[in-house]
């Protein structure tokens, strides 16, 4: 009788220990984006100036807060690859201590371990995936607003994909993205996947159909990030206060998506776009599934 209550007991608690292991921590959104650039001073006054955000040094590293829990990280150094300039994309959780032993337990093993309430992993085509603790970063946290800021929120990242469905094992299968939109440049072809974070209304973009090997040009098309804004128009007027240079500060465009953007680069080629929040007009290929982000952060 004792044994078959100790068997049960232990039974019991390893189902429940599983159990812990199978629950996910919330991943509520973006935290930040980092790039390299080989133009320190030109990327100071394109990120500083032209889009309006505060520098804070860091480590060697140039923090930009978009807001109280997102950042843009610049690294001033040379990047490892000639036509690469995306160093991490990085998303926020509300436990980021559990959510490392539960990445552990698929498999998954820390490449750089927890600490200050972050870890990093490779995803598998190698991309580096940051996960921060929702306010660890007090810097970001107790940042003043930018008065020149041109907007306050990054709504998405993206990056080239080669392996949809590799990739689709980790970031829906683990991670649990959730399908948002998906389109191309015709209505035959699929060249942009969104998938929303589990707890919140940003998302990650796969750029497909890259060139094998791409020029920087083709690459910081790619790899990029987007701040999102209610109304293009103030965008523009935010932008032509802050003295932006070239066509592209004022080049609105429709985008397969429905949604209104404005594309700019640094001096690394890197892709910024801005995006309205919600689409002007039916979007192309498919429906979006999700609710679309707004000005408010998600927590």
């Amino acid at each position: 009788m004792k044994r078959t209550l100790l068997l049960g007991c232990v039974i019991a608690t390893s189902a429940f220990m599983l159990a812990q292991e199978a629950k996910r921590p919330a991943i509520t959104g973006i935290a930040f984006a980092r790039f390299y650039t080989t133009d320190p001073t030109g990327a100071e006054k394109f990120y500083g100036n032209t889009l309006g955000f505060q520098r804070h040094e860091v480590g060697g590293e140039w923090l930009y807060p978009v807001n109280r829990s997102q950042w843009i990280e610049v690294v001033p150094s040379a990047p490892p690859k000639e036509n690469v300039r995306m160093a991490a994309v990085a998303f926020t959780t509300r436990d980021a201590a559990g959510l490392e032993r539960y990445l552990s337990a698929h498999g998954i093993k820390a490449e750089i371990p927890l600490k200050a309430g972050k870890f990093g992993v490779r995803d598998p085509e190698g991309n580096l995936v940051i996960f921060v603790q929702s306010g660890s970063d007090k810097l970001v946290a107790n940042a003043p607003s930018s008065p020149n800021a041109t907007s306050g929120r990054i709504i998405h990242v993206g990056f080239i994909v080669r392996d949809r469905e590799k990739e689709n094992a980790f970031w829906q299968g683990v991670l649990g993205f959730k399908p948002y939109w998906h389109g191309g440049r015709n209505e035959q072809s699929t060249d942009w996947v969104s998938l929303q974070v589990p707890e919140g209304t940003d998302w990650l973009e796969y750029m497909l159909n890259a060139d094998p090997s791409p020029s920087l040009r083709q690459a910081g098309v790619m790899d990029h990030f987007s701040l999102g804004v209610v109304h293009m128009s103030d965008a523009v007027a935010a932008l032509q206060r802050n003295k932006c240079e070239g066509p592209n500060c004022t080049k609105t465009q429709d985008g397969r998506d429905g949604k209104v953007q404005l594309n700019l680069f640094d001096p690394d080629l890197t892709r910024v776009e801005y995006m309205e929040f919600t689409p002007s007009k039916e979007p192309c290929c498919s429906p979006f599934t999700g609710k679309h982000p707004s000005a408010e952060e998600d927590k």
